[in-house]
């Protein structure tokens, strides 16, 4: 081949090439577009449109038939706008972000809401730990899914934007994460009033067993006429309360421990102190806490006050089944964190069990710490017919990052950085 013709063959290679290259761009470009236009028809039909979109491109769905660890990320991103969920694709439950559109839902259907309310947004990575925990542990998990997609309607919103810290190492290398903040599902009627409620993370089947005492509770409540509704909650969630109490001696007597740990009264809250509320998400959050804390007298984690962290393992460790993942969650784990089959295969069992031992952990102290002091409240009518007012109390006086702190414990007026304007921008 001379020089002449092989210059020739040459460019007309690289004409090709772009030629495809472009032609591919166009196509996805084209295919998003599309994938947009259906999105905005479907959401609008709520959970019959999601079926609809399912239906419509379940072959590239079905990741078995594929191979794939997960769909493309064109039909991803479209679905998790169609559900307003990060990650739908393992939960496929559609989530209404307006409350009345989820009213008008629950009257039409006779179904409970379950109303999420978290810091950050439901459908990006980078919401609050514990909202992140829901989409893995929860949302996915083939029981739990059912029942939220036949039995309730469901709903979140949004209380403020979450915390977010990027670590600059100055090679390249950036983590992001976020640094406070945590969940909670209210339990509500068709006209927004709050039956129950199920505060942070618990395990898979714990989950499902506060859904269906909440479910029960709601329907019982909505067949009642008006003037006995309020004597029927402040009953159902009097015996809740008993009964968390008998369970809570009971577990401690197992131990051996013959007195139950008395609530002593907490220190003004920091963002760690709050943190720690969240045995999960701690996990998580602490160490870059612990770095950004200002000085070396860091708070105590008060709950330390009430049971020592021995005794909550141990009881943790009573209920250890309740927080095993089934399978679906631990096939969205392997595709979110690992990248390599050798990876997977050396470190996926391992975090899976220190997952579940972590959630184990927030499941009894939720339960036993938190949802006790709701049903407290509900006996009491304190704050609790409004889902507004109940969940700034919530944050307040259970989460302890009231709104009232915009820095949600994260300044300290008292402490000095030696960094102009204590680093505010």
């Amino acid at each position: 081949m001379t020089l002449k013709n092989f210059t020739k063959a040459f460019v007309l290679s690289l004409v090709i090439v772009n030629f495809w290259s472009t032609a591919q761009a166009q196509t996805s470009t084209s295919e998003t577009s599309a994938l947009s236009q259906e999105v905005a028809v479907l959401r609008k039909q709520g959970n019959q449109g999601l079926q609809k979109f399912l239906n419509t491109h379940k072959t590239v769905l079905n990741t078995r038939s594929s191979g794939a660890a997960v769909p493309n990320p064109q039909i991803r991103a479209a679905l998790d706008q169609l559900c307003q969920q990060r990650d739908c694709y393992a939960s496929r439950l559609y989530w209404y972000t307006d409350l009345e559109a989820a009213k008008a839902a629950a009257k039409a259907s006779g179904k409970p809401i379950l109303s999420l309310r978290l810091l950050g947004r439901l459908d990006q990575d980078l919401s609050c730990a514990n909202s992140r925990f829901f989409r893995v542990a929860l949302y996915p998990n083939a029981a739990i899914s059912q029942v939220l997609q036949n039995r309730f309607i469901l709903h979140w919103q949004s209380v403020r934007p979450v915390p977010k810290v990027t670590i600059d190492f100055g090679d390249g290398r950036k983590l992001e994460r976020t640094i406070t903040g945590n969940s909670i599902h209210y339990i509500l009627d068709a006209s927004g009033r709050p039956i129950d409620a199920i505060p942070g993370l618990y395990g898979p089947k714990a989950f499902l067993r506060q859904l269906q005492q909440a479910e029960v509770a709601a329907k019982e409540y909505s067949k009642l006429p008006a003037a006995q509704r309020q004597a029927f909650l402040k009953e159902y969630h009097s015996d809740r309360l008993n009964a968390i109490q008998t369970q809570w001696s009971a577990d401690l007597s197992r131990l051996g421990i013959q007195s139950p740990p008395r609530l002593v009264e907490n220190p003004s809250p920091t963002a760690e102190t709050a943190g720690s509320l969240a045995v999960t998400k701690m996990a998580v959050e602490t160490p870059m806490l612990s770095a950004l804390r200002p000085g070396a007298a860091a708070n105590r984690n008060n709950l330390a006050a009430i049971t020592d962290q021995e005794a909550w393992n141990k009881i943790a460790q009573l209920y250890a089944t309740d927080a095993k993942l089934d399978q679906n969650s631990i096939a969205l784990i392997s595709a979110k964190k690992f990248s390599s089959a050798k990876t997977e295969a050396e470190n996926l069992r391992k975090t899976v069990n220190q997952f579940e031992n972590l959630m184990a952990l927030d499941s009894v102290r939720n339960e036993y710490m938190l949802h006790s002091q709701i049903h407290q409240w509900f006996t009491q009518e304190a704050q609790t017919s409004d889902v507004a007012e109940l969940n700034e109390k919530v944050y307040a006086q259970l989460f302890l990052t009231p709104s009232s702190d915009p820095w949600l414990g994260l300044l300290a007026n008292d402490s000095y950085s030696a960094i102009d304007n204590d680093g505010l921008r």
